[in-house]
């Protein structure tokens, strides 16, 4: 059955839905609601206004108005119902309000709703006409993500019209069924059934529980499954005198070894002496050092003959650690080749040359280096920096290219403790934790909005009498006019200092819609100093080392964890001077405990824990569908006892059943047969 079959699915709708990535029946029926519309109830008009957000109303008109203005229609309507009057008002360039409504008609309105001298007034959002002895029913409606040719309404009854059908193409269930009787879940049926039209909204959240606690135990027990399958392979390189080669890279740095670095650097060294590939991921707080471990290993395979490959998501962060690694490895006659997208053609060739005729021992690059006009002598060593940026696919592409390298993947994001080795039960895990000395500490303070402009002053201080640099980063590229409550935007907020509070200061504007062109120019200048301040959003999470940039202001946070807060704060204080983390959060919002933490703490490792904490589990992060864990209907950090219970549910298969042979794990089987990026498991189907 395809798509086409379904009622009320033609090829021009069909074409609308694959613009969603909805190609098959299977792919509707697991296009969830990202959030629902409680259209259940109505409130009666002397407490309209009185709760926040989008409120439902019922009323007989009694008076209707409409005009039109400057090609914009407007329709206001009063309602009369038992406890009052209120109006309902239609603003648009539509036709789809004037004419329709008479007095005496019965409405069902929803909308934001605004107190008023003459009532509350309900801008309207959704509404209904009743027929005149009809009884108001509401019910819990699903909203999709959608796309204009194809509205949420449409997608809704789609799934509604055909659900029967869709059923049939539902997969087997993952969860073996004496699993599933004793964690009470319902059937797959049930489910979907209470994921796409559920009588409250404690059901749609049981239901999405559920899918997430069957993707958990897939992922948990491929993990197993891969951890397994690598201690029995071998062919890697097994390279020796490690410790020789350690001992003469440190001689040559102008400070010692911090001793989480010599432990990390010990585990890397016992695994790179085995014929088993290497899969450890080296964990490390901003600044902790991650470089210099990889460098270490770098060296060893050097002094062994073997060349090394070391992946950024960014050419700015690959030229960072080409001209850290350079100086390390520079006295002892290694080479880096930098190979990047933007190099002159004449450059590249001959990087290329070098690399596949052995005379270089390492690649520095992004994606280019996957390329098939890249190839090695002997790749016997793989560096991924920030492994969860690259696709499963991406990071196997690279490390094709060796034949069996050993791989050291990077990270500045800590995972907490606690769930390590479960989530990443496929990697052995290092962790450095402990910073080197005589790093310059961030001083860090929470403000309340009405001291912006005061924080915008100091900014200017610092460049105008110091020449540093600045980051000022916004929770969203745009405000939300219509919210107005929503977070500050980079765009208006990058126009509004450029012309208020930091005239004259070079502002520049970073944020995820630009292309990838533009955000490394715009990076490159500022890390050149050609940008004051950089206003902009996340996408400076992860970046490069400017350690002229002494002010990190983060707008709006208390809308953020506190382990992306303190990854924001390690953008700054990465040289000499002193540094300051300045963060904004609203006036009328209480004394934040979970803010004042950060004050407390530098430790990563102790903020991940923290944050966990707070955040707590079971708050569903509904379809991440991105991020660390590439999961679609969980989040392994956010959703912590779910996943730990799906985790040990799967060690238990694991140990009984490792091949999944047992009838009541063909569930399972199956999901982990289906998964693209679980193809690497060697589950014969």
């Amino acid at each position: 059955m395809t798509l086409r079959d379904l009622a009320g699915i033609g090829p021009k709708r069909a074409l609308a839905f694959a613009a969603l990535e909805i190609a098959t029946p299977r792919d509707l029926l697991e296009h969830f609601p990202f959030r629902y519309d409680d259209l259940r109830e109505a409130t009666p008009s002397v407490t309209l206004g009185t709760r926040g957000g989008e409120e439902n109303a019922v009323g007989t008109a009694i008076a209707v108005r409409e005009r039109r203005a400057r090609n914009i229609e407007i329709v206001e309507v009063d309602l009369r119902d038992e406890s009052g009057v209120f109006r309902a008002k239609w603003i648009g360039r539509n036709r789809y309000a004037i004419g329709r409504f008479k007095n005496g008609m019965r409405l069902f309105v929803r909308g934001r709703v605004e107190r008023s001298l003459a009532g509350p007034v309900v801008s309207v959002s959704t509404y209904r006409i009743l027929g005149p002895d009809e009884t108001y029913r509401g019910a819990l409606v699903p909203v999709y993500h959608a796309v204009a040719e194809l509205p949420s309404k449409t997608i809704a009854a789609a799934i509604a019209r055909n659900f029967p059908r869709l059923l049939e193409e539902a997969p087997a269930d993952p969860i073996p069924p004496a699993y599933l009787r004793a964690t009470g879940y319902e059937s797959l049926e049930v489910a979907y059934r209470n994921i796409h039209a559920p009588d409250s909204p404690e059901q749609a959240q049981r239901a999405r529980e559920r899918f997430a606690y069957g993707e958990f135990l897939v992922h948990a027990f491929a993990s197993l499954r891969r951890r397994a399958l690598r201690s029995l392979e071998r062919g890697a390189e097994a390279m020796s005198d490690a410790q020789e080669s350690v001992d003469r890279l440190e001689r040559n740095l102008p400070f010692p070894l911090t001793g989480a670095q010599r432990r990390v650097i010990g585990e890397i060294a016992r695994d790179l002496a085995g014929a088993m590939p290497m899969n450890r991921l080296v964990q490390g707080d901003v600044g902790s050092g991650k470089t210099l471990v990889a460098a270490a290993a770098i060296l060893v395979a050097a002094r062994n003959n073997v060349q090394s490959a070391l992946m950024a998501p960014t050419e700015l962060l690959a030229l960072q650690h080409a001209q850290k690694l350079g100086p390390l490895l520079v006295p002892f006659g290694i080479a880096v080749e930098p190979i990047l997208g933007s190099q002159r053609a004449s450059e590249r060739k001959e990087a290329l040359r070098r690399l596949a005729s052995g005379e270089a021992a390492v690649a520095v690059g992004t994606h280019a280096l996957l390329t098939e006009s890249t190839e090695f002598m002997r790749l016997g060593l793989v560096v991924i920096d920030e492994q969860h940026r690259f696709g499963v696919e991406q990071r196997a592409r690279l490390r094709a290219k060796g034949g069996t390298p050993h791989t050291l993947h990077l990270t500045a994001t800590p995972i907490p403790r606690t769930l390590a080795q479960t989530l990443l039960a496929g990697l052995d895990i290092s962790s450095i934790d402990e910073l080197p000395p005589g790093r310059t500490p961030i001083e860090t303070f929470v403000l309340r909005m009405s001291r912006l402009e005061r924080a915008y002053r100091f900014i200017r201080e610092r460049v105008e009498r110091d020449g540093q640099q600045a980051y000022v980063v916004c929770a969203a590229i745009e405000s939300d006019e219509e919210e107005g409550m929503g977070p500050i935007g980079a765009v208006e907020e990058a126009a509004r200092v450029a012309a208020g509070p930091l005239a004259g200061l070079r502002v520049g504007l970073l944020h995820g819609r630009m292309s990838s062109e533009l955000k490394d120019r715009t990076m490159k200048r500022f890390s050149a100093g050609e940008i004051d301040v950089l206003v902009a959003t996340t996408v400076v999470e992860v970046g490069v080392d400017v350690p002229n940039a002494v002010v990190m202001l983060v707008l709006d946070a208390h809308r953020y964890g506190l382990a992306q807060l303190h990854q924001l704060r390690g953008r700054v204080g990465r040289g000499g001077s002193a540094s300051y983390c300045l963060l904004v959060h609203p006036d009328d919002a209480p004394q934040s405990a979970r803010l004042e933490f950060l004050l407390k703490s530098t430790d990563g490792f102790a903020i991940a824990e923290r944050d966990l904490e707070l955040r707590g589990g079971g708050q569903l992060a509904g379809l991440l569908q991105s991020g660390r864990s590439g999961m679609r209907y969980g989040d392994p950090i956010a959703d912590r006892p779910l996943f730990l219970a799906a985790a040990a549910v799967a060690r238990e298969i694991f140990d009984r059943d490792p091949e999944l042979r047992e009838p009541g794990n063909a569930g399972l089987r199956s999901a982990l047969l289906a998964e693209q990026n679980l193809r690497d498991l060697q589950l014969s189907s």
